[in-house]
């Protein structure tokens, strides 16, 4: 195929063209390495070149290199970058890679009014439309007044065999399990996982799985991502979702936002810049909420369904970001330990 074509099918929006092969552009655009679902992000993707006339050329994730393929990539061409504008689906790899030095400070008109705890004080990134961290119940199994509210269900006995945590080792559940050692300490967060193990809590490769076994009634409940809940709740499944940890002594939901950034040397900046200002729009928030992946606007006036709820509807977790990012190595090697790995 040559990169003229390539070009038209993804102004297009064929989401085949883009997903396999990467093709390097031979006509000026901008370049997005892309850790989003792509039937979530391509819309947005061809809306900017349908509005601005500049080609997009994404590489995309897949869901069994838990974004580490490109992560990898922008380490591999720090020298000589061939991406000018990243967008995770979540903070910990980008929060990293700022730490690395592979952003170059950009703050975006379009994100004045976005919360200053979702923006890099320097300007390296900015955070937007999250994801939070929750417990799919089946409600056939569970009957309302019992319904587990809390992480510390999951290593209770009296739901033993019964629950599901992702293996927290990529993805959102390393950043989940990571921010936890970060926030109680790397004692309590590794007691809380070998209590989950002893409690034989199923412990899947990602949280698809999670929610899909508690949709199918195979388990009662697990800890997984909105997008995933809502995944199920389209298959008419019978699920709730439970925002955890909401007592006045319990640490609240954990929100992970997508995340964009503007790379060191991006080969066309004012084009990256122009990306990013339109991917941290109101308007593609309000875009991502409506789509299937029901992502949560960080911003309270954003229009969204009513199944897509969003402080202060409930509590968010506080996060100290920039000490979860100093202690993850340390942190992650404890979680190896607890998990026997």
């Amino acid at each position: 195929m040559q990169p003229k074509a390539f070009i038209g099918i993804v102004v297009a929006g064929a989401a085949a063209a883009a997903a396999a092969v990467f093709f390097w552009p031979q006509r000026p655009g901008v370049v997005v390495y892309c850790a989003a679902d792509q039937d979530h992000a391509e819309p947005i993707l061809v809306a900017f070149t349908r509005e601005t006339g500049i080609p997009v050329y994404p590489r995309y994730d897949t869901e069994a290199t838990k974004t580490v393929s490109l992560v990898a990539s922008l380490r591999e061409e720090k020298d000589r970058p061939r991406c000018d504008v990243f967008w995770n689906n979540e903070p910990m790899h980008t929060l990293r890679l700022a730490a690395e030095g592979l952003f170059e400070p950009y703050r975006s008109p379009s994100a004045g009014d976005i919360p200053a705890e979702f923006k890099d004080p320097d300007g390296l990134w900015t955070g937007f439309a999250g994801r939070a961290r929750v417990l799919i119940v089946n409600t056939e199994l569970v009957p309302r007044e019992k319904t587990p509210s809390s992480m510390d269900d999951l290593a209770d006995p009296k739901w033993k065999g019964r629950s599901a945590f992702a293996k927290p080792l990529s993805g959102t559940t390393l950043t989940h399990a990571a921010v936890l050692c970060s926030t109680f300490g790397t004692e309590r967060t590794t007691a809380w996982i070998k209590g989950m193990l002893a409690n034989s809590t199923g412990f899947p490769a990602g949280n698809g799985p999670v929610a899909t076994s508690v949709g199918e009634g195979q388990l009662s409940f697990g800890f997984t991502d909105t997008d995933d809940v809502r995944a199920i709740e389209l298959k008419g499944r019978p699920v709730t979702c439970v925002y955890p940890d909401q007592g006045p002594d319990q640490p609240g939901t954990l929100v992970l936002p997508n995340t964009v950034a503007v790379m060191k040397g991006a080969p066309h900046p004012e084009f990256a810049r122009k990306l990013a200002d339109f991917i941290l729009r109101k308007e593609t928030e309000a875009m991502l909420a409506a789509s299937a992946g029901a992502h949560i606007p960080l911003r309270a006036d954003v229009q969204r369904p009513p199944h897509v709820q969003g402080p202060p509807q409930f509590r968010a977790m506080r996060v100290d970001w920039p000490k979860v990012v100093r202690e993850f190595d340390a942190n992650l090697a404890a979680i190896q330990r607890a998990l026997g790995q």
